[in-house]
């Protein structure tokens, strides 16, 4: 019996559990209109100023004018709908959906005959995504209490997953990017934004908890989101760094220098197997 890798790995899942704790009660806040979160989101600030930051993160104003009222609440740190290239018929995923805007916005994509899920781990912003869905009559949308480390989606029944500053909050990615090629389809793709690292940030940053549920001290290095990429299968990874986006990072932690080694970025990734489009029409249980 190795007792010191025993104690090891009981102290990495303690530590790890700490973090969930610590994000899961300030979005939690955040759900009931208090405090602030990834992005300039706070719970306070009028619904036309949240818009506005949405579009500056690349939003068209026709989306954020097109979802329920609540459904944006300003967190995140691009646009993912970007790059997701949804099609009608698809099954979308959000990894931490958080209000459902994003949800909301892929539902209109995929269409009647699509199936848009949102998983989130606080209790809280599930709640407010099933009202959301409610007010905008979202039938096709279906919103999930899980972590994004153990998703409750079955395996290859996904065609594309997309996340908005989410993954950068998790303690253990590895464990985020096994999940999320289990429940792809094969062909499958990831279209991510997301804060990365392109530089260690400092020890006192990376040990204050604040900063990683403000999404700074938990993000990855480039490099290190290419490996666990690669490690969980993989393929066709491209990572896209948007070095405008240190103007508003900026912003989130006055007075610091967190920009200098933070960054918002793109993440761009398949599954390999059969292409979209020969597996259209195709059903698996969700």
């Amino acid at each position: 019996m190795n007792t010191f890798h025993d104690a090891e790995q009981m102290e990495r899942h303690v530590r790890e559990d700490g973090i969930r704790q610590a994000v899961r009660e300030r979005y939690g806040t955040i759900a009931q209109g208090n405090g602030c979160g990834c992005g300039s989101g706070c719970g306070e600030n009028p619904a036309d100023t949240l818009n506005v930051i949405s579009v500056s993160l690349g939003y068209k104003p026709e989306d954020v004018a097109a979802v329920p009222d609540g459904a944006n609440m300003g967190l995140g740190c691009g646009n993912p709908q970007v790059i997701a290239g949804l099609a009608a018929g698809e099954t979308a995923l959000d990894l931490g959906s958080g209000g459902g805007f994003d949800c909301f916005l892929a539902s209109r994509q995929v269409g009647e005959t699509g199936k848009v899920i949102g998983v989130d781990m606080t209790p809280e912003m599930i709640s407010k995504a099933r009202a959301n869905a409610a007010k905008g009559n979202y039938h096709n949308v279906d919103f999930r209490l899980g972590e994004i480390e153990n998703l409750p989606v079955a395996d290859n029944s996904v065609d594309c997953i997309i996340s908005n500053c989410v993954i950068n909050l998790s303690p253990n990615k590895h464990r985020v990017f096994s999940e999320a090629y289990r429940v792809l389809k094969p062909g499958g793709r990831l279209a991510i934004s997301d804060i990365v690292a392109t530089a260690v940030p400092p020890e006192d940053v990376r040990q204050n908890i604040e900063m990683f549920t403000g999404c700074v001290a938990g993000a990855s290095l480039l490099s290190e989101i290419e490996e666990m990429l690669v490690a969980a299968g993989f393929v066709g990874i491209q990572i896209t760094p948007k070095s405008t986006s240190r103007a508003f990072i900026s912003d989130w932690v006055p007075g610091t220098d967190v920009a200098d080694y933070v960054v918002s970025a793109n993440i761009e990734a398949s599954k390999p197997g059969a292409d979209r489009f020969s597996r259209e029409g195709a059903g698996t249980a969700l």
